[in-house]
């Protein structure tokens, strides 16, 4: 007997019943960014390799330690994405869209990181990200967390995530800070763990992330990065915190919020929750305005973001219980008689074309008037539509609805307009 083969660890199934939450929670998330005028682009699971270590940078836990990257047949080397952000910008410069444009979109799908699996947290993994190219106001980075904070309130998850704010400067203004830092560091590397001081000279900022407290502490006498932030970034952060405030978004400023990426600038933010246990980031992002530049484009502001979709999910279900999803289906169709079969899938036929939004299945394979009504019940349905013989002969159905236990027998021309009434 063949040994059963079994999914890849960190890589999950989602079954029919956790489909249906996320999409959900998906087309809720769509909506709103419909309605902000936001477009959709659909990207590669696979890119080249250098894209990658091009836009996050080499010295990067992402590139050193997570890509899934192989050559493949050509000798090419390649990489599952573990971010859309490098995609998303490659397909701007590649399509002109870029250029002296105004672009505003978002994309959803998976994502590979090489990492320790943990709940809400995979090798495979899903995204939503919003990216925004050609404006370079306080503005649209605004608009951005706006837009976060109104799918929290069609979540019902408002009042259980907080945005943390910071301005990470200018590619110059980092360069100067970088090296007091490091200075920093080197009297106290006795104090430091072992991943800090790998991080010291190749990446320092990442060292502000530690979630080592004794690391934390020492970190309360380093040099601070609002000290040597340039005036145009200083001016940005401040424009940025006075929108928010008039828009009434509660925000903490965290000047050790520096972002796991290296093509940040100025701005960077995460809305962070404490109702999953340890804090968590549910979607965090900010501006880059140098990556399109850096990847072979012309100069061009950019700003975007990204969620992780299932610590969302996992957190919808933590908090918001009565959001649920859908039932699988609105109407089931029961029969029984010689001939009643087929007369029951031609009438489903009938109910599809006349009210194509009516979610409806048929009752296949037999089985006694009660088992079939337990089928009903199983997939949620709220009405049933029942055909016997004597319904067949009379073009008639009896409708059923299966809350109250009312019952009426109607012709069968007549169901589907009762059924849309019905079911509102």
């Amino acid at each position: 007997m063949a040994k059963n083969i079994q999914a890849i660890r960190g890589m999950n199934d989602y079954l029919p019943e956790e489909t249906a939450l996320w999409q959900r929670i998906e087309g809720t998330l769509k909506q709103v960014l419909g309605g902000y005028g936001y477009s959709e682009i659909r990207l590669p699971i696979v890119e080249q390799t250098p894209l990658f270590k091009r836009a996050i940078g080499e010295v990067t836990d992402v590139v050193e330690k997570e890509m899934y990257t192989f050559e493949d047949r050509n000798g090419e080397s390649l990489t599952l994405r573990p971010e859309g952000t490098a995609g998303c910008v490659r397909a701007g410069i590649e399509h002109g869209l870029l250029y002296n444009q105004e672009q505003r979109l978002w994309y959803i799908g998976p994502m590979f990181r090489y990492e320790r699996p943990q709940k809400g947290r995979y090798r495979q993994f899903h995204q939503l990200g919003a990216e925004v190219f050609g404006l370079q106001g306080p503005d649209i980075d605004a608009e951005l967390i706006l837009l976060s904070a109104r799918w929290w309130k069609a979540l019902g998850i408002a009042e259980h995530v907080n945005l943390e704010l910071n301005s990470i400067g200018s590619l110059e203004a980092r360069a100067q800070y970088r090296d007091a830092l490091v200075a920093f560091l080197e009297q106290h590397q006795d104090k430091l763990d072992e991943d800090c001081k790998r991080r010291m000279y190749s990446n320092p900022l990442r060292v502000l992330d530690s979630k080592n407290a004794q690391v934390q502490t020492l970190l309360n006498d380093a040099p601070r990065l609002s000290e040597y932030l340039d005036e145009g970034s200083k001016e940005h952060f401040a424009g940025l915190c006075e929108l928010l405030q008039q828009a009434g978004i509660p925000y903490t400023v965290n000047e050790r919020l520096v972002r796991g990426l290296d093509y940040y600038n100025r701005t960077v933010f995460e809305w962070v929750t404490t109702s999953l246990g340890a804090q968590g980031t549910v979607c965090a992002g900010g501006r880059y305005d140098g990556l399109v530049e850096q990847l072979g484009g012309r100069a061009t502001p950019a700003v975007g973001f990204a969620m992780g979709m299932e610590r969302l999910v996992l957190l919808v279900q933590a908090v918001n219980p009565d959001f649920k999803a859908p039932a699988t289906i609105d109407v089931y169709v029961i029969s029984s008689g010689v001939g009643t079969q087929s007369a029951a899938m031609l009438l489903a036929e009938h109910v599809r074309n006349a009210a194509p939004q009516i979610k409806l299945m048929t009752n296949y394979g037999g089985g006694n008037f009660k088992k079939q009504i337990t089928r009903a019940d199983k997939w949620g349905a709220r009405i049933a539509l029942i055909l016997g013989e004597n319904e067949v002969a009379a073009q008639q159905v009896v409708v059923k609805d299966l809350r109250s236990g009312e019952q009426e027998t109607l012709a069968q021309s007549e169901v589907a307009a009762r059924l849309a009434l019905m079911l509102g």
